[in-house]
């Protein structure tokens, strides 16, 4: 029987994978270990999977630890779904990340996978998540690491350079965009459709969409031209910026128009643009805002037992996969081993995957149109400079990193792009231990999922 250890299980995909691990039957009689380091959320949300688990009478064992190293032995799989020093979305750091560059002028929309923000979210995260991958490699070395953590490629090419540990970035962008281009853009129903998606997190490109054997991308076409054509014109007025993307340079891009903002320097550079896109300013609270609880980022799982079915995660299905021997195709965030001949070998690429009882197998896909590859190569560097700063502990690569963000450049000079990068810094000091030359041992354990 498999055993999958979860951590930072108070987080939203905590809850939501437990139950994903109880409807797949090939996992039946799994143990779920469940570890925070918060022990009301770790309470609530193991009372929760707990009170699914008799309801529907599924045999399943739940452990609970704020240790991970207590639960970790034996595991199979390892889920890494956390957040360093604060709430992912909310509170401090988060509100220093969004709210100190607003005030030079730089209004991000998510702030968690390429900008100055994710910069710092990554600087936090990173020494934490290499923390808990050597733990994984000391305790239980065959176990598959499959992390939900952004920022992802910086996380995920961490993890390689790092580590031997088996592990693979999995995000819900393609599911959710193909979702949307299916039944909201084209009046498709998404079972039909089949696709080819390539590039990096949060910015791959959907380089065919067919039913059957009919190419789908001139219906996208038309739609984009001629919003009113779409099976839900108001659902697409409200991806402005994605549909600008596709106009401009011809394949539509992953995650959401929000998200695709931060990674060029298009959309969001005055207020009147960001308006024209339909860019709102990101309200950063120090609460867990009421958008968010369906996740349960402030702990705030559903009382009672959960709805037993499967979400569109890719997770239960690659640990089945492993578990039976039957493959199962999905996109996935691995080191780019000329897997796309024009990005830099070596960086995080996202890249349709096929997995069995052997392991994750990435697959080689043809190199990207030259305009995409492009794009791509602008958030490599921002990831490759926030890597290098992890890695060998340098602040300076810190702010090299912030300085090349598409957004930052685009909106201030060096010196205004130093001043923001210094008050970040002193704003997160603490939980930047990693980069003291005087700090030796382990980091504190400021984790909340």
């Amino acid at each position: 029987m498999a055993k999958i250890v979860i951590i930072g299980a108070g987080s939203g995909f905590g809850s939501r994978l437990s139950l994903d691990v109880m409807a797949t039957e090939a996992l039946g009689g799994a143990t779920i270990g469940l570890c925070d380091i918060h022990p009301g959320r770790l309470r609530r949300v193991t009372d929760y999977v707990r009170h699914t688990a008799e309801r529907h009478n599924i045999p399943v064992t739940i452990e609970a630890n704020t240790d991970r190293t207590v639960l970790l032995p034996g595991a199979d799989f390892v889920i890494t779904s956390i957040s360093a020093g604060g709430g992912a979305y909310w509170g401090h750091p988060y509100t220093a990340e969004v709210g100190i560059p607003r005030q030079y002028g730089i209004d991000q929309q998510v702030a968690d996978t390429c900008s100055v923000g994710a910069v710092f979210r990554f600087l936090r995260t990173g020494p934490i998540q290499r923390q808990i991958l050597e733990d994984v490699e000391r305790r239980c070395p065959d176990a598959l690491v499959l992390n939900h953590t952004n920022p992802m490629a910086m996380l995920t090419w961490l993890h390689h350079a790092t580590t031997s540990v088996r592990n693979v970035g999995l995000c819900h962008g393609v599911q959710g965009t193909i979702w949307e281009l299916s039944e909201k853009f084209l009046g498709v129903p998404v079972g039909e459709v089949s696709y080819t998606v390539a590039g990096i997190n949060h910015l791959a490109w959907f380089l065919e969409i067919m039913r059957g054997k009919e190419d789908l991308y001139p219906r996208l076409r038309e739609v984009v031209e001629h919003p009113d054509r779409a099976a839900d014109p108001e659902y697409v007025a409200r991806e402005r910026v994605r549909v600008e993307i596709m106009k401009h340079f011809g394949y539509f891009p992953t995650e959401s128009s929000r998200h695709d903002s931060e990674y060029m320097p298009y959309f969001a550079r005055t207020p009147e643009q960001r308006e024209s896109f339909g860019l709102k300013a990101r309200e950063i609270s120090d609460t867990c805002p009421k958008n968010r609880e369906w996740m349960g980022d402030g702990g705030a799982v559903a009382e009672g037992a959960g709805e037993l079915r499967r979400s569109n995660e890719y997770t239960t299905r690659i640990m089945e996969a492993v578990v039976t021997d039957v493959p199962f195709r999905f996109n996935g965030n691995v080191m780019n081993t000329g897997l796309i001949d024009n990005l830099p070998q070596g960086c995080c690429v996202e890249v349709p995957c096929m997995v069995d009882a052997r392991g994750v197998h990435p697959c080689h896909v043809a190199p990207l149109p030259a305009q995409l590859a492009a794009l791509d190569r602008a958030n490599i560097a921002v990831q490759e400079l926030a890597v290098q700063a992890v890695l060998e502990r340098d602040r300076e690569a810190a702010f090299h990193a912030c300085a090349l963000c598409p957004l930052a450049s685009a909106l201030l000079p060096l010196d205004k792009i130093r001043a923001m990068f210094e008050e970040m810094w002193e704003a997160e000091k603490e939980l930047l231990l990693w980069f003291d030359p005087n700090h030796r041992g382990s980091l504190p354990e400021t984790c909340a999922s």
